[in-house]
């Protein structure tokens, strides 16, 4: 291939990866891999004068997708340079002072303060033109609204989402599928949202980085052409600044690897390190390329890299149908951790590699954190794509999406899509089995341990394995089993509920057993009239019961739930005398362990529980009755009593 072409082909493939991670939040190939052909681009367009309009070595970033109101940048906001080597680093230093200070990986912003007042706040977009997001910069975690200096300041940062918040809000959500991948993506989506109560609830951070020049010349005088103390600057004003240091050629390695030490501690995601040169007029002078300010250059962390053995690869099926290959080799020592699995992403990059059992891989931590195989040194290319999902058994099919080969599992019955019913089944008002999560779940369908709800009750086939899994040990086998066997003494209700049958919630449940005495051949014979004589039961509610139980498979699978299963009958009915009353439960309880317990209650002495405020709401109970929640203004607002839980305690349905 001659290099003209071998350009085309570059920047075709490398515009196609920054697409993916950029827009698509998916990976079809290593950061690794990414950098390697970028620097192989660059070396030939040098060597050939041909660059191509849309090569990634001249433009910045991609078209902005969302629908936020859009403005152009007074000066482009143009990406770094970059080098691995520190020799670079002292080279391009020469005899100057720079600024050493972190990369980190969020979303650039770029904020005008007028008369000391917020007044704009614009993403980094493709470098020309950005999207307004004032009002959701208004709500950052650390922002100023107002600061003491009353002229014109635009200053440029990043938002970041901390780890710790990261982990906080993915552990909040309970769909596997719907997690966020890392905190550059959350951060992206927080910080473009259209309704900022969203990005509030985020715990968005800014930290400045630069700022452009000043219109008030005193100021700028003040800086003494010191980047430094135009930081020193930003923070006096109260503003978070990235941490920096001096350095000159003489320390910039020891700078460098006082930086790299505190990445496994840092709580805020970096990918490097910038270099600015400390004398502002000097750096203004060197003026800048296509693409790049000269004044400043990036650092990327060198990775480091270990030789293993690829022992197995493993292939996870998600609820999307996509079949993940996740590669398991020989644990190694990687920036202070152990290492001993990586995700391959997709087909494409599992056949790119050429990979076989027992393969000698390369393994690294892009950007210090998340391992990655970066080549295979054996290249046997003995590795079989399954033709049956790891899942379910079921035939499996090979997809090509703009040249990205995905393995997939069509079967709309497939365990791995349908784990939400897993999930619900094991839930607390369901059949509340204590550490079942569905990540837990999730671990026990990949390994085909779990096929059907009843196969729940069969685990214990696999104690072996189970045991051996990472994460598990002889200790949580036995609590999750003696969990396991709590459940087998389910109340008729709430194994109706488990089961998911459409449209049928936990109190329909109960009234239906309620209505039919506990009598399962009745429920499961009854007829659709026989289930809209029940009050509160309609034509939908009738159908989907009669529907589900008419189902020969559905059947199958509650005849073998029946024989793990025991129906314990509650006989002490609770007075009905919350009948005809809709609850809504904000804040935090005193009396109940959570807000399920109290919602328990309420639906077992007839009343309703929502999760808003409206007309049709009875009582709102919030311990915190002064509160300026959402919640309570809107109560407050429509005339409906704030009660706390002492006050509900008293209530029947003629009042306290």
């Amino acid at each position: 291939m001659d290099k003209t072409n071998r350009i085309k082909e570059l920047v075709k493939l490398l515009n196609e990866a920054s697409k993916a991670y950029y827009q698509e939040d998916t990976e079809i190939m290593s950061n690794l891999e990414y950098d390697t052909l970028y620097d192989e681009l660059l070396l030939l367009e040098k060597e050939t004068g041909f660059v191509m309009s849309n090569s990634p070595t001249l433009n910045v970033g991609y078209e902005i997708l969302s629908e936020l109101p859009k403005e152009a940048h007074a000066s482009p906001m143009l990406s770094l340079d970059k080098t691995k080597e520190t020799d670079v680093l002292k080279d391009w230093l020469k005899d100057k002072d720079g600024i050493l200070s972190w990369k980190m990986d969020g979303l650039t912003v770029v904020l005008t303060y007028s008369d000391g007042v917020l007044s704009k706040a614009v993403t980094r977009g493709n470098g020309e033109v950005g999207e307004v997001i004032t009002n959701n910069a208004k709500v950052f975690a650390n922002i100023p609204r107002s600061i003491s200096y009353k002229g014109t300041l635009i200053i440029r940062g990043e938002a970041v989402i901390k780890y710790s918040d990261f982990e906080k809000i993915n552990s909040e959500i309970e769909d596997v599928d719907a997690k966020y991948k890392n905190p550059r993506n959350l951060c992206s989506g927080s910080v473009r949202q259209l309704n900022n109560e969203i990005t509030a609830n985020r715990n968005v951070h800014f930290f400045a980085f630069s700022m452009s020049e000043p219109e008030d010349r005193e100021l700028y005088a003040t800086f003494d052409d010191s980047f430094e103390k135009e930081f020193l600057f930003l923070k006096d004003l109260g503003f978070d600044i990235v941490e920096y240091k001096r350095v000159n050629a003489g320390n910039i390695e020891e700078n460098v690897m006082k930086f790299a030490e505190k990445i496994a501690d840092n709580d805020f995601p970096s990918d490097g390190l910038v270099l600015t040169f400390d004398d502002l007029e000097y750096g203004k002078s060197l003026g800048r390329t296509a693409k790049f300010p000269r004044n400043s250059i990036a650092f990327k962390w060198a990775d480091e890299q270990a030789d293993t053995t690829l022992r197995r690869v493993e292939w996870s099926p998600s609820r999307t149908g996509l079949i993940n290959p996740i590669a398991v080799f020989d644990p190694v020592s990687l920036e202070g951790t152990t290492v001993s699995r990586a995700s391959l992403h997709n087909v494409s990059i599992v056949k790119s590699l050429e990979l076989g059992i027992g393969d000698t891989v390369s393994v690294y931590k892009a950007n210090m954190i998340i391992p990655q195989i970066s080549e295979n040194k054996t290249r046997s290319n003995n590795l079989k794509i399954p033709n049956k999902c790891p899942s379910c058994g079921e035939g499996t099919v090979l997809k090509n999406d703009n040249g990205v080969e995905t393995l997939v599992c069509p079967n709309k019955s497939c365990p791995a899509k349908n784990i939400k019913l897993f999930t619900h089944f094991v839930s607390r008002n369901a059949m509340n089995i204590d550490g079942m999560s569905e990540a837990t779940l999730e671990k026990f369908i990949d390994a085909g341990f779990i096929k059907k709800l009843y196969d729940i009750y069969r685990l214990s086939r696999y104690a072996e394995e189970i045991t051996a899994m990472e994460g598990f040990g002889e200790k949580s086998y036995k609590n999750l089993m003696e969990a396991v066997d709590k459940s087998r003494n389910a109340g008729m209700d709430s194994f109706i509920y488990g089961l998911g049958i459409p449209n049928v919630g936990f109190s329909n449940a109960k009234v239906i057993c309620r209505h039919f005495n506990y009598d399962w051949n009745r429920i499961v014979n009854a007829l659709p009239e026989e289930y809209t004589d029940i009050d509160g039961i309609g034509d939908v509610i009738a159908q989907s019961m009669t529907g589900y139980f008419a189902n020969e498979e559905n059947m199958e699978v509650i005849n073998e739930l029946l024989k793990e299963i025991t129906f314990v009958i509650d006989t002490e009915e609770n007075e009905q005398d919350l009948e005809g009353l809709t609850f809504v439960i904000t804040g935090s309880l005193n009396s109940f362990s959570n807000r399920d317990e109290l919602k328990k209650l309420i639906e077992s002495r007839g009343g309703k529980v929502t999760g808003s405020v409206t007309g049709k709401t009875s009582y709102l109970i919030n311990n915190d009755i002064t509160s300026q929640s959402s919640k309570n203004k809107k109560a407050k607002s429509l005339n409906i009593p704030i009660i706390t839980e002492e006050d509900f305690l008293k209530l029947n349905r003629k009042g306290y």
